[in-house]
């Protein structure tokens, strides 16, 4: 690891509270990717589908703009295994849909706002988070 890496985490996690503050102030709503991703999907936001529309080209372009501009960070995958990467977006879309949140509506704007249900996600989120990657690397072998 650089030793400059942690300030890319430092900037990030800036921008993702204060994009999070700037939503609540502005549409009176929690920033949760999964609730409005998935309103666009099922098309329970048809009232405000051209906000969650803005909401996720943003998550899109501004990755492939810093690439595009050159910023890009060291990031690495755990494993180049397709199936298994795949398998892992199924799994966290699934539970993001069973905790009615992701870890931006629950860990970002969830514990800012002292919420108990955001808080206990959280700290659920992490528990499995921790227990699937021991189990994946030290038991099955597949990371």
């Amino acid at each position: 690891m650089i030793p400059s890496d942690w300030i890319f985490g430092l900037v990030g996690g800036l921008m993702i509270g204060s994009a999070a503050a700037i939503y609540l102030l502005v549409s009176g709503r929690v920033m949760g990717a999964s609730g409005i991703l998935g309103g666009v999907v099922d098309g329970s936001g048809r009232d405000t589908w051209t906000e969650r529309l803005a909401f996720v080209a943003g998550v899109v372009a501004v990755p492939a703009l810093s690439v595009w501009g050159g910023f890009t960070p060291g990031v690495t995958n755990a494993t180049s295994n397709i199936p298994l990467l795949i398998l892992g977006g199924l799994a966290v879309g699934l539970g993001t849909r069973m905790a009615n949140g992701c870890t931006s509506g629950h860990g970002v704007c969830g514990i800012s706002r002292f919420s108990i249900r955001g808080i206990a996600a959280t700290v659920a989120y992490l528990l499995f988070g921790m227990l699937t990657m021991y189990i994946a690397r030290h038991v099955l072998g597949v990371i």
